[in-house]
């Protein structure tokens, strides 16, 4: 087993097995990027005219770079996992009422004091200029517009102080804890200080999975776009490091192996606003997150990029919305393409949703306009959703709109 030492001098096995796209070397020319080499153009008038989330697929892809493409698209190994989370709602079925007044839809809910017009949120994605080059202040623009909470990601292509300052609904951040405590307290302290209302922690990535699409496209950034939330990190500026293919070792510089449930408890000692946990499948992690005290609780499978072959989210919803019994708000993301989608997600208990590759689908397609359009096509399906199942508010979803299993 590799030492600190041996593991620190190896680099980052991120970079190697794809989390995230490696800055380039000064000397290195630039690989393509999406709005250079793009195989036909599409026009935000194209991305107007797409009437589902499947739509902006191909329309993204038109747009996007090879490498992109494979580093937004791809997922873990044999990519099983990300398959069941879209397969999973495929199975769940409704079960309608009829003659129920629906003149008046209200699709509101409060988080941590925050009213939200719809119980969706978008889910923290790393290099978002690596799709396109407006990046998170194009989809922070896009959220504000449409009334939607944004979670923006530590590993963006933009500080989080200048998306703070061209948002206009409330931002959560995502933090990965970083091998240095200082520096994460820090990072911590700029997020909440630039108006981030909560912490998603993510703790189901001690190390990352086999993302074999990424490892072949060998996804890399232009050395003028890297990642402003680890500015003063001293690894995060060594080049050399970030390049470096290390396949003895599994563990990055980026990412703290040995992160522990006493971590969660540092965190909250100082953070200052709600701290969620993101990546929990399992129900014994739940009830152990709710005796450290966390405001809520995201279920998630990392898109499917990280452990594969783990169950689909909304298979794992009903357990952890069991253990919690209403104590903390229950999120889940993975495998959302439809407002029926966020019924049935709703309806097995989760509070609110995350979407992650839709709208990056859809940046990636028309920028601003495409993730707003996006948001835009999930918000009226879900309001479609509720009419058609009889269902006037939020508290009527529940487990009586899905069909029963046979």
């Amino acid at each position: 087993m590799p030492t600190r030492r041996e593991t620190l001098k190896s680099a980052a096995a991120l970079v190697a097995a794809g989390a995230f796209p490696a800055p380039l070397r000064a000397s290195e020319a630039p690989r393509s990027m999406p709005s250079e080499q793009p195989s036909q153009a599409v026009s935000a008038g194209e991305a107007r005219d797409a009437v589902s989330l499947f739509d902006f697929e191909p329309l993204a892809k038109a747009k996007m770079s090879h490498a992109a493409w494979e580093y937004v698209n791809g997922a873990a190994a044999d990519e099983i996992t990300v398959r069941w989370n879209r397969e999973a709602y495929d199975r769940l079925r409704l079960r309608p009422q009829v003659l129920v007044d629906v003149s008046n839809l209200d699709t509101r809910v409060t988080l941590f004091g925050q009213e939200m017009p719809f119980p969706i949120l978008i889910a923290p994605t790393a290099s978002q200029r690596a799709t396109h080059p407006d990046g998170e202040l194009a989809t922070v623009r896009a959220a504000g517009r449409c009334g939607t909470t944004m979670v923006l990601s530590t590993l963006s292509n933009t500080s989080v102080e200048d998306v703070l300052g061209a948002a206009t609904r409330q931002v959560w951040f995502q933090l990965y804890v970083q091998p240095d405590r200082g520096f994460t307290r820090e990072l911590v302290r700029r997020a909440v200080a630039a108006g981030c209302k909560a912490l998603c922690l993510t703790v189901d990535t001690p190390v990352v999975g086999a993302r074999n699409r990424e490892q072949r496209a060998k996804m890399a950034l232009p050395p003028d776009i890297g990642y402003p939330n680890l500015r003063d990190l001293k690894t995060a500026g060594n080049m050399a490091v970030h390049m470096a293919r290390q396949e003895s070792s599994i563990f990055s510089l980026l990412l703290s192996a040995d992160l522990t449930w006493k971590d969660v408890g540092w965190l909250q000692s100082f953070a200052g606003v709600p701290v969620l946990l993101k990546g929990i499948l399992n129900p014994a992690d739940a009830d152990r997150a709710l005796k450290e005290g966390v405001a809520a609780i995201i279920v998630s499978n990392h898109g499917g990029r990280n452990l594969d072959t783990v169950p689909a989210t909304i298979d794992a919803l009903p357990g952890i919305v069991e253990k919690v019994a209403g104590r903390v708000p229950v999120l889940v993301d993975g495998g959302i393409r439809r407002g029926t989608d966020v019924l049935k997600a709703l309806a097995l208990g989760a509070t609110a949703i995350q979407i992650g590759r839709p709208y990056v689908y859809g940046l990636g397609a028309a920028g601003e306009e495409g993730v707003a359009r996006v948001l835009t096509i999930l918000q009226q399906e879900f309001q479609m959703a509720m009419a058609l199942t009889g269902r006037q508010r939020i508290r009527d979803i529940d487990r009586t709109v899905l069909w029963p299993a046979t």
